[in-house]
């Protein structure tokens, strides 16, 4: 009994900041909903640096509990510049908590209200989160010939142009690495093998469409490329198989 009750409370470790991040989101959304409706007699740098404070709060609510409650421990390799940038933040892409490490270097840097993501398409559908994450500056994407180059240009421009800082998390490889979604590999180096590129082993082969065109058009307003590894522990077994990263519930 005393077994089970523990192996219960060790589960909710997990699931009680869950609870409290989804919890919270209808208040955060309705607050942001008000500054919305009163911002927009006002220029929209005004906005945005309001905006960026209420995500920045929410966030770094996300953070203290995937730090200190999990039991997560998190090693950083390289050194965090102290100063806020203007970045284009380029990741490896494995499972549902790569998305929060971009958060943990920003907090670092004091920029966490400044993430934007560049997500797949089918993730505006989220509730709640997948609407307020392209009011945030947060780009849709299609894959192949579907890719909207144009719109994405667009709203990389409007920011810019208004000032807006940008920490632009993309994740190049377009999916999740899963060593065991074999087709999905299979297709990966296939493309990479037909196309003249290096063959990967432990990455899906990069689509760079997305990069390149933020490349292209933040030009100007760019301080800075972060070129990142993410690795988690147990991803590799004793005869130097992969297996699936670890995901958050």
């Amino acid at each position: 009994m005393l077994l089970s009750l523990v192996v219960h409370t060790y589960s909710l470790r997990y699931w009680f900041p869950a609870t409290v991040m989804l919890g919270t989101a209808p208040a955060y959304l309705l607050l942001w909903g008000v500054w919305r409706i009163l911002s927009t007699v006002l220029p929209a740098s005004v906005y945005h640096k309001l905006d960026d404070q209420l995500y920045s709060i929410y966030q770094s609510m996300v953070l203290f509990f995937f730090e200190n409650y999990t039991g997560v421990e998190i090693f950083i390799y390289g050194d965090i510049p102290k100063n806020k940038e203007n970045v284009i933040y380029l990741s490896n892409h494995q499972c549902t908590a790569d998305w929060i490490i971009a958060d943990m270097l920003a907090i670092r840097q004091n920029a966490l209200g400044h993430v934007r993501y560049v997500l797949k398409d089918g993730l505006k559908w989220l509730p709640l989160y997948g609407w307020y994450f392209s009011q945030h500056g947060g780009i849709y994407v299609k894959r192949s010939a579907k890719f909207n180059e144009k719109m994405m240009k667009n709203k990389l421009l409007t920011q810019t142009e208004s000032g807006t800082p940008t920490y632009l998390v993309i994740f190049p490889e377009g999916t999740r690495y899963n060593p065991e979604l074999k087709s999905v590999i299979a297709d990966s180096q296939t493309f990479a093998t037909k196309e003249g590129l290096a063959v990967l082993k432990h990455t899906l082969t990069p689509r760079m469409k997305a990069s390149h065109i933020a490349f292209e058009t933040m030009e100007g307003h760019l301080d800075a490329v972060y070129d990142i590894t993410v690795a988690y522990e147990g991803t590799m077994d004793t005869t130097g198989e992969r297996k699936p990263a670890p995901s958050m519930p």
